[in-house]
């Protein structure tokens, strides 16, 4: 059961020497040496038509890329129609384009006719197999592997107070600090559901600097270079304190890694450690909804 109301000094001293404990085995990683960070949930492949499997080249790539759909499948108006399924309302279209080449006659000035290739431009248009329904299932990829809930950790997200809304429309996990909300991969996507979890902690931790929760100066001041690394360690070191409270295995490798990252970024200063620690600390105590922090807790002070 998560807190709700006031908590005894000796319990949040107990909860204090958990976050310790937690940043001592993320700094002693990073004395070891730390393993590449990667990315823990799948891309959406490179943009091809669902129906012929050719892939899109050149400029298309990145036109289609920019979508950030689950699975970048394709069709044009034509294949949709022809395999019985349809666009959802309200859905917009990519256009793409392509060279053709065509034979053009010219004259030249004693009058003869040459024939010379000229290549034309055309576009057309096409759809997400997100943007449509009732695509037959024979159609569609089969999903990796089933995603379940962990209890441990859905408890937290729908405990957090004031939470931002969670969105999956995209194959990108972030917080959108003005919009105020956080968008996921589906978790089925992710190499596990601890994975799922994990980097959503990570974006939760994002959410409680906005100026409704803690109005944290790291996320506020985005997105100044100092700022974003800062809230970037911030993020993850909470994201590890709430991966311990749950007891989701593993990630702490993938996690350390992208801290040394940012740590790089900030000239590998470690007093930084501390003061993303206190920050973290702060950010996780509201999710939890743990009140009465002692006044002589050291909190961190901000870099300058």
């Amino acid at each position: 059961m998560l807190p709700t109301k006031n908590v005894p000094l000796e319990e949040l001293a107990a909860q204090i020497d958990v976050y310790a404990k937690v940043t001592d085995k993320i700094i002693a990683a990073l004395e070891k040496g730390t393993v590449p960070w990667h990315q823990p949930w799948k891309d959406g492949g490179a943009p091809q038509n669902l129906i012929s499997k050719r892939p899109y080249r050149g400029v298309n790539v990145l036109i289609l890329q920019s979508g950030g759909h689950e699975h970048n499948l394709f069709l044009t108006y034509k294949q949709i129609r022809d395999i019985g399924a349809s666009i959802r309302i309200g859905e917009k279209c990519y256009t793409i384009v392509y060279w053709n080449q065509a034979e053009k006659e010219l004259e030249d000035a004693s009058g003869a006719q040459d024939k010379k290739a000229k290549f034309v431009l055309h576009y057309y248009s096409v759809y997400n197999i997100a943007q449509c329904e009732n695509i037959p299932e024979d159609y569609l990829p089969k999903p990796s592997r089933i995603a379940e809930p962990i209890r441990a950790c859905e408890d937290i997200v729908l405990c957090m107070p004031k939470p931002p809304k969670i969105k999956h429309t995209k194959q990108e996990a972030y917080y959108h600090p003005i919009k105020d909300y956080i968008n996921m991969p589906k978790q089925a996507s992710f190499e596990s559901d601890a994975a799922y979890y994990s980097a959503l902690f990570h974006e939760l931790i994002h959410s409680t600097g906005h100026q409704s929760r803690l109005n944290r100066k790291s996320l506020t001041d985005f997105p100044t270079v100092e700022a974003y690394s800062q809230e970037e360690l911030v993020a993850e070191i909470g994201a590890c304190y709430l991966q311990n409270k749950t007891g989701i295995p593993g990630m702490i490798d993938n996690s350390t890694a992208y801290i040394q990252g940012w740590l790089t970024k900030l000239r590998n200063d470690k007093r930084l450690i501390f003061f993303a620690a206190g920050q973290a600390q702060r950010a996780t105590d509201y999710i939890l909804n743990v009140k009465n922090e002692p006044e002589d807790m050291v909190q961190g002070k901000e870099v300058n």
